[in-house]
């Protein structure tokens, strides 16, 4: 029988590049062509486009292992969320599907779903978020999917760029916090009792 599911067979330019399907990619598909594609990054826009980004390299793969972990052992001794890693896609309720760097989701909001839902694309929106810029990224579309993960229903969300020493905290209401070089960045109320040391993200 004929293999249909969907593959990336093409030479990709400089990455990352935003494609537009002929055919808008179902939620089902979209899971097949990242498995299929699993050296690649994919996420989806809102209106349907692919953004398709590189693997990190070594140091942005260094700070997010470090964010990663610091956010993990805090979850293990607090035991009301759960943490996924930047491979993890979560479709929103706009439809589009994003894998943040750093993802935390309420105990109670990842039990609600089936085990089909959660073997797939976590259909929610994160309760927090970290994007961590790498030299690839642009700034302002970073800033572009924060406050579209605000809008979703995120709580509380970190955006760091480690070249220039910046954080930026979003918060629901529009509240957007610009921090230089700061030694912790809180929790608050979404990670409570959370502090997160930066020394090692500079």
């Amino acid at each position: 029988m004929q293999n249909t599911q969907p593959t990336l067979t093409f030479e990709l330019p400089e990455l990352p590049v935003r494609l537009t399907p002929l055919v808008p990619l179902s939620d089902d598909g979209l899971f097949e062509l990242c498995a299929r594609n699993p050296t690649l990054r994919i996420e989806r826009s809102a209106d349907g486009d692919l953004l398709i980004m590189p693997p990190t390299g070594g140091e942005t793969g260094r700070r997010n292992a470090d964010l990663i972990t610091d956010v993990n052992l805090w979850a293990r001794t607090d035991g009301t969320g759960r943490v996924f890693d930047s491979s993890t896609g979560f479709v929103l309720p706009n439809g589009a599907e994003r894998s943040p760097d750093v993802a935390w989701v309420l105990e109670a909001r990842w039990g609600a779903l089936t085990e089909a839902q959660r073997r797939r694309f976590v259909p929610l929106c994160p309760d927090f978020v970290i994007e961590l810029r790498s030299p690839s990224d642009r700034l302002e579309a970073l800033h572009d999917k924060m406050r579209e993960y605000i809008a979703n229903g995120l709580r509380l969300g970190w955006l760091i760029d480690p070249a220039d020493r910046l954080v930026w905290v979003y918060r629901p209401g529009g509240v957007v916090e610009r921090h230089e070089a700061p030694t912790t960045l809180s929790g608050g109320d979404v990670l409570v009792a959370f502090e997160l040391a930066t020394a090692r993200l500079w």
